[in-house]
C-alpha cells in the first residue's frame, strides 16, 4: 500500500486546518549539539566577535542540472533572473497561482553551471515535482536534512561565520586579504590546503561567509577557522542560540505555505506525501486554511518580486499593485506579561502554554492572533527571546495603517480548544502586550547590514 498522499490525509480528516493543528510534526529542529557553552553567550558571539554556525545538517539540498533546469527556476519564482549568472545566489521565492507564498530558500548558481537550492523542504518539494510531473530535461538530486536522510553523512559541510570580526579570521586561515566580494556572491578560498567555496552572506543581520565544499573535508576546515578564531574570540555556536538567529535578520523561517486549498494545487497534494506537510500551532484558528496564506508583500519580499518574466503567480501579484494590506514587524512583548505566563506554571491549576527558550515555536507554522483593541489586525509568526536585547520577540505580518511602529497590541498565546500535536500540554489561552516595532529590530542589522 502507498504512502498517503497529502491530498487523501485532508479528505480523510475533512479539513486542512484540523489536519495541520493536530499533525503529529514537530518543529523543525537543527540536529547539531544544542550548546558548545551556553546559548546567551553563543548569541551574543555573533554581536560582539564572531560565531561559527553548523548549517550541514538542517538544511535540504536540491541539485539541479541540465537544459531545461534554468527556465524551470526562472517560471517558478518572483525573482528576477536577469543578471543570474553563475557565482551568484538569491533568495528564491515561490508563490502558488494565487500569488500566496509557498516558502523561500536560498538558490545558488554555481561556477559550473548547475544549481543549488538550499532550505526548508517547502520550495524545494514544488521545484521537484514541477520536474518530475512535466517531464522536463532536469537531472535531480537531493541531499536530505540529517533527520530525514536515510543514511549516511551530508553531501557537503556548510558552515556559516559571521560576526565583526569575521573578515579578520578569514584573513588569518587563508594568509592572505580578503577580495572584494559583493553581497550574495560566490568566490572561493583556500583554508588548510582545501579549496573552500564561499557566500559572502549573514543570517543574524551581521557580516560574514558561507563556506562549503564536499563533507570528508569539513572538519579539517573547521579545525582550521577554531585555530584562526582564537585570538579573534571565535565561538562555536550550538542549535538553540542559532535557532534565534533570524529573530534579529528579520527573516521568517517557515511562513505558512500556501498548498492546502485550490484546484490548481490539487496536483501537487497527489504527490505530495502527507508526512512532509508540517504542523500548524497557535492561537490563529479559523475554519478556512486560506486565511492562513500569505502574500510575498506581507512578509517583506516585495523588492524581489519582478515582473521582468511570466512566473506562476505572477497576474495575481500585478492585481494587487504592490500594495500589502499588512506588512512584516517585529513585535516586543512586554517583560511583565511574558513573565506572568512562565509564573503560570507555578501553583496554578490553569497554565498558559508553556513557553521553551529561546526558540518558542511549537509547530512547523507558527501562527499567533494579533489584535488592537480586541480586533484582529495580523498575525505573529516566530517568535523567541534575543539575550543581546534582553527582549522576548516575534517577527509578524500586521496592518501598520491601523497598529503603526510604536503602537502597543496584543498577541494571543496558546491554543484553544488545545490541538492533540505532541507538543502541546493543557493550557489556557492568555493575552499578551506587544509594542509593534522595525524588523530588523537590531539596529545594526536594519541600517547599515540590510543597507549594504
Amino acid at each position: 500500500m502507498g504512502e498517503e498522499s497529502l491530498q487523501a490525509a485532508i479528505e480523510r480528516v475533512g479539513s486542512a486546518v484540523e489536519f495541520l493543528r493536530n499533525a503529529p510534526a514537530r518543529p523543525h529542529t537543527f540536529p547539531v549539539r544544542p550548546e558548545f557553552s551556553n546559548w546567551r553567550s553563543e548569541q551574543t558571539s555573533w554581536r560582539e566577535t564572531c560565531a561559527l554556525l553548523d548549517q550541514s545538517h538542517h538544511m535540504t539540498d536540491l541539485f539541479l542540472d541540465g537544459p531545461d533546469a534554468l527556465a524551470l527556476l526562472e517560471r517558478l519564482a518572483v525573482n528576477s533572473f536577469a543578471t543570474f549568472v553563475p557565482g551568484k545566489a538569491k533568495q528564491y521565492v515561490a508563490v502558488n497561482p494565487d500569488g500566496f507564498i509557498i516558502g523561500d530558500a536560498i538558490l545558488f548558481h554555481l561556477p559550473n553551471g548547475s544549481f543549488d537550492l538550499v532550505g526548508h523542504p517547502m520550495v524545494l518539494d514544488w521545484v521537484e515535482f514541477h520536474a518530475v510531473s512535466e517531464g522536463l530535461k532536469v537531472e535531480l538530486e537531493r541531499d536530505e536534512n540529517s533527520i530525514a536522510r536515510l543514511s549516511g553523512p551530508p553531501k557537503q559541510y556548510r558552515f556559516e561565520l559571521q560576526g565583526p570580526t569575521a573578515a579578520a579570521i578569514m584573513e588569518t586561515v587563508t594568509g592572505r586579504g580578503l577580495p572584494d566580494v559583493k553581497f550574495f556572491n560566490l568566490t572561493s578560498f583556500e583554508i588548510s590546503g582545501l579549496k573552500v567555496d564561499a557566500l559572502r552572506h549573514g543570517m543574524a543581520g551581521q557580516p560574514g561567509f558561507e563556506l562549503f565544499g564536499p563533507w570528508e573535508q569539513g572538519e579539517r576546515v573547521r579545525e582550521a577557522l577554531l585555530r584562526a578564531g582564537q585570538d579573534h574570540g571565535l565561538a562555536q555556536v550550538g542549535s538553540r542560540a542559532y535557532s534565534t538567529a533570524n529573530l534579529e535578520s528579520g527573516w521568517v523561517p517557515a511562513p505558512f505555505a500556501a498548498i492546502f486549498s485550490g484546484d490548481a494545487m490539487k496536483p501537487y497534494r497527489e504527490w505530495l506525501p502527507a508526512r512532509k506537510a508540517g504542523s500548524l500551532a497557535g492561537s490563529h484558528h479559523l475554519p478556512d486554511i486560506s486565511d492562513y496564506y500569505l502574500t510575498p508583500y506581507e512578509l517583506g519580499y516585495g523588492k524581489v518580486i519582478a515582473f521582468d518574466h511570466e512566473f506562476v503567480g505572477r497576474e495575481a501579484l500585478e492585481a494587487t499593485s504592490g500594495t500589502p494590506s499588512r506588512e512584516k514587524v517585529t513585535l516586543v512583548w512586554n517583560d511583565q506579561d511574558v513573565a506572568d505566563a512562565i509564573g503560570s506554571q507555578f501553583g496554578q491549576e490553569d497554565s498558559a502554554k508553556f513557553m521553551e527558550w529561546p526558540k518558542s515555536r511549537y509547530g512547523l507554522y507558527q501562527v499567533d492572533t494579533v489584535r488592537l483593541d480586541g480586533e484582529q489586525v495580523g498575525v505573529s509568526h516566530d517568535c523567541g527571546y534575543i539575550y543581546n536585547e534582553k527582549s522576548f520577540v516575534s517577527l509578524a505580518s500586521i496592518d501598520t495603517q491601523r497598529a503603526p511602529i510604536g503602537s502597543e497590541v496584543s498577541v494571543l498565546w496558546g491554543e484553544s480548544p488545545n490541538s492533540t500535536k505532541p507538543a502541546v500540554e493543557p493550557h489556557v489561552q492568555v493575552e499578551l502586550r506587544a509594542t509593534v516595532a522595525p524588523t530588523p529590530y537590531v539596529s545594526f542589522a536594519r541600517s547599515r547590514y540590510r543597507s549594504a
